[in-house]
């Protein structure tokens, strides 16, 4: 759970940025979709037995777990938001809000992840007598951004960020998951929130053109993200840092998509140099196979946190297909739903083998798994 821009005119395709209406929508076919609705349904067999007594599921993560398991299942036209396993995850999750607005158990140093989760599951419920609810964990992750609030302004690399808590080390992956909860949940993109948190992901960017980060003045300047801004900067991607003789951090997959759906949902225009650039890393990385970018020794950790950004990132983009930088499309959809098929264990559950950031949890990653699916099924 933890997971966690050369020249700019190369890096931008007006061809690859504009939406392409010669292009047919290409809906995922039939039979395919009846496939992945099965696929599904197993899935939700093995949560279903995987079901602690009290109601959630990998308790040691607070309602974090829970609350993933219980959008998916909300989100399945054969359960919805009324049934019995959904009203029992929310009410399990519901014990864990606090006299601050917030969504988590205390002394986990998980807050902004835990809230932004449950914010989300609430959004999907959609029920009335939740609006208080999410009003009050909308407050709560708005005050956990780093602002002037802290005695931070503008000039600080932690400004606009998020981190696992008020007080620790804002990073991308807590910021996304805050942005994608108030998106979902439905504060306008206007709120100064998200224009706060855009001046944080961009100088998460290997952008030199948009970024005023040293990192990125002397870096790969290839349009992707890395894990943070703050304190000269962080990649999870082998932690790799080269002295050449300046210092460059590599952009990652799991960031990269989650940095642009970040900047999409924040309303920032498609011809803005930072989405372009973006999405043409997305164009040059495009793979199933990999965190992309990831170096080969860690390109399987963090999968499904991956495929989950990556479902969550294109649709938000709105194409129904993807040409990458050799000029093959890619209905991405379809690849998702084919290789999230092949991975399905026999128990109807989803783990990966490469076991960091908590995908060794068949819990954790069967609920990506199938929210992944169920984004790619909705077009």
């Amino acid at each position: 759970m933890i997971l966690s821009t050369a020249g700019l005119v190369l890096l931008i395709s007006p061809m690859a940025v504009a939406p392409d209406t010669s292009k047919p929508k290409s809906a995922v076919p039939d039979e395919l979709r009846r496939e992945v609705e099965s696929a599904i349904g197993r899935g939700f067999d093995f949560l279903k037995s995987s079901q602690d007594r009290a109601g959630g599921w990998t308790p040691k993560y607070g309602p974090a777990i829970t609350a993933l398991v219980a959008h998916a299942f909300a989100q399945d036209a054969r359960y919805g938001r009324r049934h019995a396993i959904v009203r029992q995850s929310v009410e399990r999750v519901l014990q864990s809000r606090q006299s601050d607005g917030g969504i988590y158990t205390p002394g986990m140093n998980l807050a902004n992840y835990q809230t932004s989760i449950a914010l989300m599951m609430l959004a999907a419920i959609d029920d009335p007598s939740h609006k208080s609810v999410i009003a009050d964990a909308q407050k709560y992750l708005a005050r956990l951004q780093y602002d002037e609030a802290e005695s931070i302004d503008g000039a600080n690399s932690w400004y606009g960020g998020a981190g696992y808590t008020q007080t620790k080390r804002p990073d991308l992956s807590n910021t996304q998951m805050m942005v994608e909860a108030l998106h979902a949940s439905g504060l306008p993109p206007s709120d100064p929130v998200y224009q706060k948190a855009v001046r944080f992901i961009s100088r998460c960017q290997n952008l030199a053109a948009t970024n005023d980060q040293p990192f990125a003045k002397s870096g790969s300047n290839d349009g992707g993200f890395i894990y943070s801004a703050a304190n000269e900067g962080e990649s999870k991607a082998s932690e790799e840092v080269r002295e050449l003789p300046q210092r460059e951090l590599r952009s990652y997959g799991t960031m990269t998509y989650a940095a642009f759906k970040s900047l999409l949902y924040a309303g920032i225009d498609r011809k803005d140099p930072r989405v372009r650039a973006a999405y043409e890393w997305i164009r040059k990385h495009y793979t199933l196979d990999a965190n992309a970018n990831m170096p080969a020794a860690q390109s399987k950790q963090g999968l499904y946190y991956y495929y989950h950004v990556f479902a969550r990132a294109l649709a938000a983009w709105g194409e129904p297909v993807i040409t990458d930088a050799q000029g093959r499309d890619h209905n991405w959809r379809v690849e998702l739903c084919r290789k999230l098929l092949s991975l399905q264990r026999d128990d109807g559950s989803w783990v990966n083998e490469a076991d960091r950031w908590n995908e060794g949890d068949p819990n954790y990653v069967t609920a990506l798994a199938i929210l992944s699916l169920q984004c790619a099924l909705r077009e």
